[in-house]
């Protein structure tokens, strides 16, 4: 069982796809976590989310959990497929929450309240890729998947 979780098919698409979706995922993760790029930091993030959002405090770890260490998961392409699977939990979560109150487009121009989804739905499409075909050429779990061919 653990085999068919760490091996994943060759191809330089995946490993592509893993590097973009991990490095965007770590610099929203960094604000979350470590309050990098002008994000709040670990507690901060954890206030915002109950005060703001709504969100309770197990949730927003998760998401913090989610978005860092997740994030370091795809771009080492260790645990791909589990590092997808959380990624697309988050968010479709994400997606439901924001979907009805937004229309499709980002807010480019900054005039339209609140952002679209697009982005969401980029993300939930690169996921679910990874979670299909694993991290590609050049994952780190492909040193300890056996080979059974």
């Amino acid at each position: 069982m653990l085999q068919k979780i760490i091996k994943s098919s060759p191809g330089y698409d995946r490993t592509v796809l893993r590097l973009t979706l991990g490095i965007v995922l770590l610099a929203h993760g960094s604000q979350k976590m470590l309050g990098l790029f002008g994000g709040y930091g670990f507690v901060g993030t954890l206030n915002a989310f109950s005060q703001y959002m709504h969100i309770a405090a197990p949730v927003t770890v998760m998401v913090i959990f989610i978005e860092f260490f997740g994030s370091l998961m795809l771009i080492s392409g260790l645990f791909t497929r589990i590092a997808a699977l959380g990624v697309l939990g988050l968010f479709t979560g994400i997606l439901f929450i924001t979907a009805p109150h937004s229309g499709f487009f980002m807010n480019w121009e900054g005039i339209a309240k609140p952002e679209g989804f697009e982005y969401e739905i980029l993300v939930l499409g690169m996921a679910l890729t990874l979670l299909i075909g694993g991290g590609g050429s050049f994952a780190m779990e492909n040193k300890f998947a056996i080979n059974n061919n």
